[in-house]
């Protein structure tokens, strides 16, 4: 556990003290979707040094916020993976991701997309009172062979790896602009005009996307302070 502490008696000082360290929450957020060995930590954080990732694994463990478990024997390895109290930062992982997200505007060109961010993408951005009696299957092919897919079922999403095979609708970003399409800055119509998308499917089926998975508008900044 980090020896550092704000000295304060209050929640949220505490949770800060367990995951407000440089990378503990993103460790935290690449095993919401399972158990990992260390190798596969450092794949999903590669700017991580080993010793800081080694640091905050030794942390969370001991906050018993994770848990170390023992592959059977034909692995031969270890995983990391959260525990019951970990699990519990599920929803607001996915929460903080959307109220990150929108204000995160375009990639840079050192930033990187990995896997994990991309299903988990689908999951923070999902809106359930949407997909009530939905049912549709999705497959995004995003770049250097990223491939994820998305099954709706009235209200429930399952977000995965690789293609699907009976997919509705197969989308393929052509460059970062996609996520202007999940803001609302571009609609679904004219990112396929204008190819920024290019599908295989109905084209009601990408008006359908922009409603089940949507990033909000930030909220305009305030001019003054309003004291109630």
């Amino acid at each position: 556990m980090s020896t550092r502490t704000y000295g304060q008696f209050c929640g949220l000082a505490r949770a800060l003290e367990i995951i407000g360290e440089r990378w503990a929450l993103l460790v935290v957020r690449d095993l919401v979707l399972g158990p990992k060995r260390f190798t596969d930590l450092q794949q999903t954080l590669p700017k991580i040094p080993a010793s800081i990732l080694s640091s905050r694994l030794n942390e969370l463990e001991q906050s018993g916020v994770i848990r170390r478990r023992v592959l059977p024997q034909l692995d031969a390895g270890v995983v990391y993976e959260l525990t019951e109290y970990g699990s519990e930062l599920d929803q607001i992982v996915l929460d903080l991701g959307l109220w990150g997200a929108r204000s995160l505007g375009h990639p840079g060109p050192d930033q990187i997309f990995t896997l994990d961010s991309a299903i988990l993408s689908l999951y923070t951005t999902f809106n359930p009172d949407n997909a009530t009696g939905v049912h549709i299957t999705y497959e995004i092919q995003h770049a250097n062979n990223m491939v994820i897919h998305a099954l709706i079922d009235d209200g429930a999403l399952k977000a995965g790896e690789g293609p699907h095979p009976d997919a509705d609708l197969v989308i393929e970003p052509t460059g970062p602009s996609f996520i202007d399409v999940l803001t609302g800055d571009l609609s679904a119509a004219d990112a396929i005009r204008s190819g920024k998308v290019r599908i295989e499917g109905e084209p009601q089926h990408l008006e359908l996307f922009t409603k089940l998975f949507h990033i909000p508008a930030p909220p305009e900044p305030s001019e003054g302070i309003s004291v109630h």
